[in-house]
């Protein structure tokens, strides 16, 4: 314990880049355990679109779902959830909707919208589309 604080001491400017590491590290973790929008990978997602019949809603534009997509999934562009335009999806409120981007970052932003629309459980693909080719599934085009 001692030679912790004497490094501290005399690193201080390492120390405060290690505190804030460790602080956001905390705050992301306990972020994600308190968000409404649960991350599933892709097994999760099969699961719950033949067990529960969710919805899948691939938010990357026209041009890049026409390449290739989950099969059975609904294009409907993050414009679109931005601006509350989900009318096709308002049947669904209470089935899962599982949200897919390309990586997985922009889906987060998209399914938040989709939970303050009344939506009761949203999900995000984890990897987004680039996942689901990387376990070799089937793809539509």
């Amino acid at each position: 314990m001692e030679q912790l604080l004497t490094f501290a001491a005399n690193n201080q400017m390492l120390s405060m880049m290690w505190l804030a590491i460790v602080s956001m590290l905390v705050f992301i973790t306990v972020k994600s355990k308190l968000s409404k929008v649960k991350e599933v990978n892709t097994q999760e997602l099969t699961m719950l679109v033949n067990r529960e019949d969710g919805v899948i809603v691939d938010i990357r534009k026209q041009q890049e779902f026409n390449k290739g997509h989950i099969i059975g999934s609904k294009n409907i562009s993050a414009e679109k959830i931005d601006k509350n335009d989900i009318a096709t999806l308002e049947n669904a409120k209470s089935k899962p909707i599982i949200v897919v981007c390309t990586a997985g970052l922009s889906a987060v932003k998209a399914a938040n919208k989709l939970t303050s629309a009344g939506f009761e459980k949203v999900f995000v693909l984890k990897g987004g589309f680039s996942a689901w080719q990387s376990a070799s599934l089937p793809v539509a085009k």
